[in-house]
């Protein structure tokens, strides 16, 4: 059994008769969050599983210009953790229909309720940077997950894989490198230094 099915079927047995079971996969950037969560989505029975970004509550660019924090997006600060964590007790609540967004990384902003979550999904993949963060604010997500996953990666690999993510969302080398430099690299040490201890940790994703 692979790496993924075995945590799929882990997942499911851990649910048991559960009405909700709100999955936690967390990782630094880079480090394959949404491929698992779209490979879980497809292991997981059809129909009972939704996947919900944590992406989706970045700051739109005007905002983080008005607040100085262009230079630093994708850091816990530039995103909208009040409307995240509202979201996650609505989906442990059971509420129907709930209206998600999902940031679309072409156009580098958030699309509002391009997804649904109904009453009767059992299984929500929720997935992002800072899930596990021992920060305020937070750290008060730790209640609202029943199960977490932290996808670790080394450090150099992950510079490798952000270098080509920038590539091919056509940023030159050198900016590319610069970016990394300055921004994605502090929010990984970030991720690495200051996480609660997951339930499980899983190796690289591809």
């Amino acid at each position: 059994m692979s790496e993924i099915a075995h945590l799929a079927a882990t997942i499911f047995k851990r649910a048991g008769k559960a009405q909700r079971f709100v999955v936690a996969l967390a990782g630094p950037p880079g480090a394959g969050k949404s491929t698992l969560s779209a490979r879980l989505h497809e292991l997981l029975p059809e129909g009972a599983a939704e996947i919900v970004p944590m992406d989706g509550f970045h700051y739109d660019d005007i905002v983080l210009e008005r607040r100085g924090l262009r230079a630093r997006k994708g850091a816990p600060e530039t995103f909208d953790f009040a409307g995240f964590e509202t979201l996650l007790k609505r989906i442990r609540a059971a509420e129907p229909d709930i209206a998600i967004p999902v940031f679309d990384r072409s156009m580098e902003l958030s699309r509002a309720a391009a997804s649904i979550i109904a009453a009767d999904t059992k299984f929500i993949l929720v997935e992002g940077n800072y899930l596990l963060l021992d920060e305020e604010p937070w750290s008060r997500l730790a209640p609202l997950f029943d199960f977490s996953v932290f996808v670790d990666v080394p450090r150099a690999e992950l510079e490798r894989r952000l270098l080509e993510r920038w590539h091919e969302h056509g940023r030159s080398d050198e900016d590319a490198r610069a970016w990394i430099a300055s921004n994605d690299m502090p929010n990984i040490d970030r991720v690495l230094a200051r996480r609660r201890p997951a339930d499980l940790v899983i190796g690289a994703q591809s």
